[in-house]
């Protein structure tokens, strides 16, 4: 299996460490990855985004044109990038930034209120690691269990303490999706 992810975002909304960060928990799996970055040179507030592949065969370009799994986090990379998301794809987008947008049958559409959810929890700062525990939760690309061992150090440095501020977060990205499964069965 394959899964070709597009993310995107302003600078400074995490969404590069994101895609890093999946690209490291689909390594510890033994899966073959891909994380390709592109940024505007004003990074904080320009434009951000990243590919990632994850498969279980060799990966023959880190070039995603079409991806199965599309994730925006700004109202400017969902003009640009959902007209690319795959047939039957997923599009996560942050609701609590972005209004639902206008989409064809054919897309799965997950709205997820990372900024409300990371505000909660912590600072908005964290929105992508809610993003990404939600990512996981739906799909179930990878295990939980990989996902969170990216993070979990539990010290007492700015660092490690912050890796406990994403793995809450991811938690309840994680929650938020299961919430809305039962929910709706």
């Amino acid at each position: 299996m394959t899964y070709k992810i597009i993310i995107a975002g302003s600078g400074g909304q995490g969404i590069l460490f994101l895609g890093k960060s999946l690209a490291f928990a689909s390594m510890f799996e033994g899966k073959k990855v891909t994380w390709f970055p592109s940024y505007g040179a004003e990074m904080r507030g320009g434009t951000a985004n990243c590919t990632v592949v994850v498969a279980d065969e060799m990966i023959g370009s880190p070039v995603v044109l079409t991806p199965d799994i599309l994730v925006i986090m700004n109202t400017i990379s969902l003009d640009k990038f959902l007209p690319k998301l795959a047939k039957n794809g997923y599009l996560f987008y942050d609701s609590s930034l972005i209004p639902t947008p206008k989409v064809k049958s054919h897309i799965n559409l997950v709205p997820v209120p990372a900024t409300e959810i990371a505000s909660a929890v912590a600072t908005t700062k964290s929105a992508n690691m809610v993003m990404l525990g939600a990512i996981i939760a739906k799909t179930e690309i990878l295990s939980r269990k990989s996902l969170l061992r990216v993070f979990q150090n539990g010290g007492k440095t700015p660092r490690e303490a912050s890796s406990n501020v994403n793995i809450r977060t991811i938690q309840e990205g994680i929650r938020y999706i299961e919430h809305q499964k039962s929910y709706h069965n």
